[in-house]
């Protein structure tokens, strides 16, 4: 049975990954801040990222323990992300370094401890990016960096590993989780706006991502390597008119 582990499992990506991957054969596991009696994958491990990133002690006891829990792994996904928003007068440092820490350094360091796992089985790395690393919007300075950043990393990764391990990102634009619509509190009418300006006339789901990165953790797909592949339903594309 081949093995996934994906950070952010409890999300609602993250929990879409999970699913979709056990129903292909995986056995998966999850590292998520939170701990949950009700996720999707065969094994949750609570695990904070930021503290993986910024503290050597932390650090040095994961890997220990990433060692005995995870022996096996084929496939590795960064999902896991925080989205602290501000504009560039009010931004705090301490939100900056967060957001960088979890967003950019763990996937970081992650691929890197699994690094030789992964090659033993000939597996892949798949960065979950964002639209916000090419179209952005205000009040997102640290989120739309970090991914920004995120897809410069699997393109640099590609290069370093070549034949090694295949790494490659997935850049979904608006993905309808709980976060999306909290954001939007309630305001069905922006809601069914958002839906309208993407040219396939919905919001994305979280099993559109399960089902790209699906595909890229597949024998089929062994050609793909440094890509980033955008998810966003045509957004992308479009002009508005004022």
């Amino acid at each position: 049975m081949k093995k996934v582990l994906i950070t952010g499992v409890l999300g609602g990506i993250g929990s879409a990954l999970a699913l979709a991957f056990r129903e292909a054969g995986f056995y998966v596991y999850g590292l998520d801040i939170q701990d949950s009696e009700h996720h999707q994958a065969d094994r949750l491990i609570q695990f904070d990222l930021h503290q993986f990133s910024t503290n050597d002690e932390y650090r040095h006891e994961w890997k220990h323990n990433f060692n005995v829990l995870i022996p096996e792994l084929h496939v590795l996904i960064n999902n896991a992300a925080v989205q602290l928003l501000d504009s560039l007068a009010g931004l705090k440092l301490d939100d900056w370094n967060h957001t960088m820490t979890v967003n950019l350094t763990g996937p970081l360091l992650l691929s890197q401890h699994f690094l030789e796992t992964l090659e033993e089985v000939n597996g892949c790395i798949i960065n979950i990016g964002s639209i916000h690393q090419q179209l952005t919007k205000r009040r997102f300075i640290s989120y739309a960096t970090s991914k920004s950043a995120l897809i410069g990393l699997t393109r640099a990764l590609a290069v370093d590993l070549e034949g090694r391990v295949r790494v490659n990102a997935i850049s979904p634009a608006a993905i309808e989780t709980d976060m999306l619509l909290a954001g939007f509190d309630g305001n069905q009418g922006a809601l069914d706006e958002l839906r309208k300006i993407h040219p396939v006339q919905r919001i994305g789901a979280p099993k559109d991502v399960a089902k790209m990165a699906l595909f890229l953790a597949s024998e089929n797909s062994g050609f793909i390597h440094g890509a980033n592949l955008t998810l966003d339903g045509g957004i992308s594309s479009v002009l508005k008119d004022l």
